[in-house]
């Protein structure tokens, strides 16, 4: 694992003091509501697709099409279109369980000001109960994006559930060779325990530790190609224990970001942590520099303090 620092979030400290984290506990968990209401009232704006820019029309007469030796046509293969050198990548936005894309309002915001042009936020049913069928259609919708845009690779930011299942992607079924840096905010990589009463749903069951498809990803990943980034908070009350957002697998190349201050559905909004996200999308996976960081981090982790 590489070690990776990024400018601080709240207070610059190396470790957690009782009074400290009451205080910080309280206000976190103020934030988590005021950010909850906020995400209601927008909640509906996010219940439909997106729309993307329309695709460029087909060459004009006989240009996209390929003659047989019986004189008749048929349309050509279709083709990438070129990119602009040093473009950066398509971002795709994987939001978390029960929730849809307005979860991204902000955070994809700040990446269109800082120039990323092709960002793309994918819903998927809330009926979905299966965390390998929705990275199969996730397989689909990059297959697609990578055509229409000519880029051969991406950079995915999944919250929560929406990590988990481009992880899956990324190391069951092959998505490595597309995905570049795959970002993950408050995901349950080793499974949680949190909301026990919710285990009717199957899709929570798979996201429990020791669950089929939680051991499937411990399984050996040799030669995987996606570099993995994981945010994950202190005072995250969904994952349990919070240590269980972290990436922890020998064959994968992951750095583990510890935000400190902030709860699980402040993580795709709070402005430090978008800040972290696109240093770490334009970053090769050397050392950042950020004087001051927190220190005491575990090995293989950073922090955002």
């Amino acid at each position: 694992m590489k070690v990776l620092s990024f400018l601080p979030l709240l207070l610059r400290r190396s470790c957690l003091r009782p009074a400290w984290l009451s205080s910080t506990l309280l206000r976190a968990t103020a934030l988590e509501l005021v950010i909850l209401a906020g995400h209601v009232l927008i909640y509906p704006s996010g219940l439909t697709p997106e729309r993307r820019a329309p695709t460029p029309p087909p060459p004009p007469d006989d240009a996209g099409r390929e003659g047989d030796a019986d004189g008749t046509t048929r349309p050509a293969e279709t083709t990438s279109l070129p990119t602009a050198a040093g473009e950066r990548p398509p971002v795709v936005l994987l939001h978390g369980f029960i929730d849809n894309r307005s979860v991204f309002v902000l955070l994809r915001r700040s990446l269109a000001r800082h120039g990323w042009h092709h960002l793309e936020s994918l819903n998927y049913s809330p009926l979905t109960c299966d965390i390998r069928t929705a990275a199969e259609l996730l397989d689909r919708h990059v297959e697609e994006i990578c055509a229409r845009t000519g880029h051969r690779e991406i950079d995915i930011v999944g919250h929560s559930l929406g990590g988990l299942i481009a992880r899956y992607y990324v190391q069951r079924i092959g998505g490595d060779r597309r995905v570049r840096t795959l970002v993950t905010l408050g995901t349950p990589h080793g499974g949680t325990a949190a909301a026990p009463l919710a285990g009717a749903h199957p899709i929570v069951r798979q996201m429990r530790g020791g669950s089929d498809l939680i051991e499937e990803l411990r399984r050996p990943a040799p030669g995987c190609r996606t570099r993995f980034i994981s945010f994950w908070s202190e005072l995250d009350r969904v994952m349990l224990p919070v240590e269980t957002a972290c990436v922890d697998h020998p064959d994968l190349d992951a750095v583990n970001v510890r935000v400190t201050g902030i709860g699980h559905l402040a993580l795709p909004v709070h402005p430090a942590v978008a800040s972290a996200i696109r240093q770490a999308l334009e970053s090769d996976g050397a050392v950042i520099g950020a004087p001051g960081a927190a220190s005491g981090a575990a090995p293989g982790a950073a922090s955002v303090a």
